[in-house]
């Protein structure tokens, strides 16, 4: 019997061989003395006895055995070999007694590779074990600049902190996203209940995973279970079955495929041609039969109130606008001083309760209920406001701040007697470095000798120095104040005593944004547009009029007539802002004379021009609040310490 399971297991190898070999790849198994040929280790650390997935069992230490393995650990030598025996008695052995003896490897980034054991590997992994106790040797390598080592790094704090090595991640930071959803600061060390409580949920997602057919996909599982505790929260799955489990990842298997995309989201930049025909039809039905078809129920959620803060209060003008330019056809409501990760999900299942189709959540902090929101409500149509979320579930939206930072730009660089010109900038998100390198590339385009001075308004424990600085002649401030404020440091603004004069103020028109989302639903063109297992996000500009640059009457001429040119140049496309040779603080070139950056890279952009005299904040500089929206749309510099 065990000869025919021998004869199983050489199929098996020689399937492997043979697929390997039409792909032109290495038939055997890898060694790692090989590898480390072309490595520089830092050191080497004993970790004694380890539990180890026999799926992270790679290769052997040495070329010795090698050539007796394929790719996959199973065996290559004909039956008639002393090999082949040795391999029979040792899988009778494994059934009826069990492993004795542990197997012998070294680890490195994560894989792991036998000193000692390989037949035992081989008969355990053609059994279909999970995984076998192994005396680990740990081979660190030196630290790089490339993406696996970094990640590597990472997975070594987390390890110190967890001793879990079955968990693992393809991209960087996301060890830190992984602690944070589990609700175990990072660096703290896991105690055995909360080691006991997460084997649970692991195995019971993994066993559902794979019977979804989770290992076909590119990726981690650990990346894939990062992404179902996003949406679902860990404290919810801890609750779950293993049916439950498989019956949720069906609602949101398009977010895993997500995670298989080299480029995972859509970028809608300009919205579709408007079609009056299907709205026409809308508003003869109405005249004929004023009750049918019911209005499109819409509900807004907002953090503060419109009264208090002067985003909630832009947004609410956009809700207002709606009713004017639908009247009949949409029935809206405002939802105020939602908190975050705990009313929020609560409101958003009253008001689809209460017959609400689309919902527009206006904050970063809401994507982890907006996700939930989307997957359990797959016919409700959901929004966030934010920037660069990979979610197919969730449609984001977005508007092209940076095209009027630009104008702005330029009108301050135009004026300034004294080359010192002041940029106050709310959190290190998604879009801030673009919209501060917009104006700092506007003034550099009419002065050269424009120095743009960054400060923070979310800085904790210190106010805005920036104000303070005699020479500083200009500040681009915040787009808007609320309305109860009767502040004018908003906006563009000369300094002059304690009353600012206001030059020009960058306007968000959510309404003129909100219309447009609003048609593509009653014409019919949010089914077109679904990209499937790709996010949508709408990212508009000035060409849709959802923002713009309101210049004062006590302008210059010249300088207004400069603007304008500009404004029609960006809204018919003939030139865009970030082109042309452009070089970062240090003098890094980033951009070419004949190029211009793509969208995406303006998005995600985390550098800050060399005209730019400041720096990006780390999140731990910020205060409680800023921290929260930074932790759901922070940049790369801002992630690191999350």
């Amino acid at each position: 019997m065990s000869y025919e399971k021998y004869n199983s297991a050489l199929k098996a190898g020689q399937r492997e061989y043979r697929s390997h070999l039409q792909k032109g790849d290495y038939p055997y198994l890898p060694a790692l003395d090989e590898i480390l040929s072309y490595v520089k280790v830092e050191y080497e650390v004993n970790l004694g006895l380890c539990e180890i997935p026999l799926e992270l069992i790679v290769g052997t230490r040495t070329r010795g055995r090698t050539n007796a393995f394929a790719g996959n650990f199973m065996p290559l030598l004909p039956p008639q070999t002393e090999f082949a025996n040795k391999w029979v008695q040792l899988c009778t052995s494994l059934q009826e007694d069990g492993l004795r003896d542990s197997v012998k490897v070294y680890e490195f980034m994560n894989r792991f590779y036998v000193l000692e054991g390989n037949k035992r590997v081989s008969v355990l992994k053609f059994l279909d074990a999970y995984s076998v106790p192994c005396s680990v040797t740990r081979i660190v390598p030196k630290r790089t600049d490339s993406k696996e080592n970094k990640i590597y790094y990472e997975f070594l704090d987390f390890y110190e902190a967890t001793g879990i090595n079955y968990i693992y991640f393809s991209e960087c930071g996301r060890f830190a996203k992984f602690q944070e959803q589990i609700g175990i600061p990072k660096g703290e060390k896991w105690s055995y209940e909360e080691h006991q409580e997460f084997d649970s949920v692991y195995i019971l997602f993994r066993k559902a995973f794979e019977a979804k057919g989770g290992k076909k996909l590119s990726i981690t599982l650990g990346d894939a279970l990062l992404t179902f505790l996003t949406v679902f929260g860990y404290e919810e799955v801890r609750q779950k079955s293993e049916q439950e489990i498989k019956n949720d990842l069906s609602t949101i298997w398009d977010e895993f495929l997500v995670l298989t995309e080299e480029q995972s989201i859509e970028l809608f930049m300009e919205p579709p041609k408007e079609n009056a025909s299907p709205n026409l039809y809308r508003n003869l039905l109405n005249l004929i039969h004023p009750d049918s078809p019911s209005p499109l129920k819409i509900a807004f959620f907002y953090e503060k109130s419109h009264k208090t803060s002067s985003w909630t209060y832009s947004h609410e003008l956009g809700r207002l606008y709606l009713d004017n330019v639908f009247p009949g056809q949409v029935e809206t409501a405002a939802f105020e001083n939602i908190v975050a990760g705990e009313t929020d999900l609560e409101q958003m299942e009253q008001a689809i309760e209460d017959g609400y189709q689309l919902l527009f959540t206006t904050t970063p902090v809401m994507i982890p209920a907006s996700l939930k929101i989307a997957a359990n409500h797959p016919n409700v149509k959901i929004l966030n406001c934010s920037l660069n979320i990979s979610h197919p579930t969730l449609r984001t939206y977005y508007a092209r701040m940076y095209e009027a930072k630009f104008l702005a730009g330029v009108i301050a660089g135009s004026m300034t007697e004294t080359n010192k010109i002041g940029y106050i900038a709310d959190y290190p998100i998604y879009g801030m470095a673009a919209n501060i390198n917009a104006f700092a590339m506007g003034a550099k385009m009419v002065n050269p000798q424009a120095k743009i001075y960054l400060d923070w308004r979310t800085l904790k424990d210190r106010g805005l120095r920036i104000t303070e600085d005699p020479q500083v002649d200009y500040i681009m401030d915040q787009d808007m104040t609320p309305p109860d404020d009767s502040s004018r440091h908003f906006g563009l603004y000369r300094v002059q005593g304690e009353t600012p004069d206001n030059l020009a103020m960058t306007t968000w028109h959510w309404g003129k944004l909100y219309e447009k989302v609003v048609r593509i639903v009653l014409n019919g063109a949010w089914k077109e547009e679904d990209a499937g297992s790709r996010a949508i996000n709408y990212w508009w500009g000035m060409s849709a009029g959802v923002v713009d640059l309101i210049c004062s009457q006590n302008l210059p001429q010249g300088t207004k007539r400069l603007v304008d040119l500009l404004r029609n140049d960006i809204c018919s496309d003939v030139w865009v802002p970030f082109s042309g040779e452009l070089r970062d603080q240090n003098g890094t070139l980033k951009n070419q004379e004949d190029q211009a950056i793509p969208p995406q890279e303006i998005i995600t952009m985390d550098w800050l021009m060399d005209n730019v005299v400041g720096e990006m904040p780390s999140i731990s500089d910020l205060t409680e609040e800023a921290q929260a929206v930074v932790r759901m749309q922070g940049l790369k510099d801002s992630e690191a310490d999350v």
